[in-house]
């Protein structure tokens, strides 16, 4: 699949450096068919120390050399970027970009280059358990997305829509996901360290709860609500804790965030504002 093809990979950040790691353990390339343009020196050493990569300070360079050239820079730099490898990429190259709230017509138009993969993917992909959603343009061949959702695989599940739309559904639902996932394990461990327990007690019970919890929902293959009433006896000390979080708005104060993180994507890649809403 990848056979006398570089993969050029322009940010090499978390993320990117997620790709590279997880390719290389996939066995999927050689270290030699990976370049990582950084502008950092101090980056690029420890790129090369740890994978024996191709590193290099031009992003023209990292174009150039590419047949498939990954975009994984903050939304901030886009405007700089872009400029620098437009008319850099061959007809056959593919362009796979991450980048949070940046539509395909804005990166098409920007690198004048037509075989375009959009993926969002979620901080859990650093350690290879995130999802990813992406789709491309009618020029992307197949062969170019079977190299996409292998890239892609690299950093855990990934799944193919065939509207862009979905991309700002998925920003709000699980790009942002673990940002909600995060402020509940803090309100839990709060909590318990507000009972009384020390807060590395607390955090081992929660952490345990919520990998447990989620991996039983995977396994049992029920609804979440039947999982809910399984583990909710009439009077008992769950229903009063759900009853008071229901009527605290639980749901509504979820759902209304996940429609304001889904309104901010949409803003974002009309230009109304350039910055990465994950921070």
């Amino acid at each position: 699949m990848f056979e006398d093809k570089t993969i050029a990979f322009i940010g090499s950040g978390v993320m990117g450096e997620a790709m590279i790691r997880g390719l290389l353990a996939q066995k999927n390339v050689l270290p030699s068919q990976i370049l990582a343009a950084d502008p950092w020196g101090q980056r690029r050493e420890e790129l090369n120390d740890r994978y024996s990569i191709g590193v290099t300070d031009d992003n023209r360079e990292a174009a150039e050399n590419g047949q498939i050239v990954v975009l994984s820079i903050k939304p901030q730099t886009l405007p700089y970027v872009l400029p620098e490898i437009r008319g850099h990429l061959r007809r056959q190259d593919l362009l796979l970009s991450i980048i949070a709230g940046t539509p395909i017509k804005k990166l098409a138009n920007g690198t004048a280059h037509a075989a375009v993969v959009r993926a969002m993917p979620n901080t859990p992909a650093q350690i290879g358990q995130g999802i990813t959603v992406w789709t491309s343009t009618p020029e992307v061949t197949d062969v170019q997305k079977q190299q996409a959702q292998a890239i892609l695989a690299s950093l855990g599940q990934e799944i193919y829509v065939d509207e862009e739309e979905y991309l700002d559904m998925t920003t709000a639902l699980s790009g942002s996901g673990p940002g909600y996932v995060f402020m509940m394990m803090e309100a839990l461990i709060d909590a318990g360290v507000h009972l009384g327990f020390s807060r590395r007690i607390a955090e081992q019970l929660v952490f345990q709860t919520m990998i447990g919890s989620v991996n039983y929902a995977i396994e049992s293959g029920k609804h979440v609500a039947e999982l809910r009433n399984q583990v909710t006896s009439p009077g008992g000390t769950t229903a009063a804790a759900l009853y008071h979080m229901e009527k605290g708005g639980l749901r509504t104060v979820i759902s209304r965030g996940i429609w304001a993180a889904y309104e901010r994507s949409v803003s974002l890649g009309k230009g109304k504002a350039e910055e990465d809403p994950e921070g």
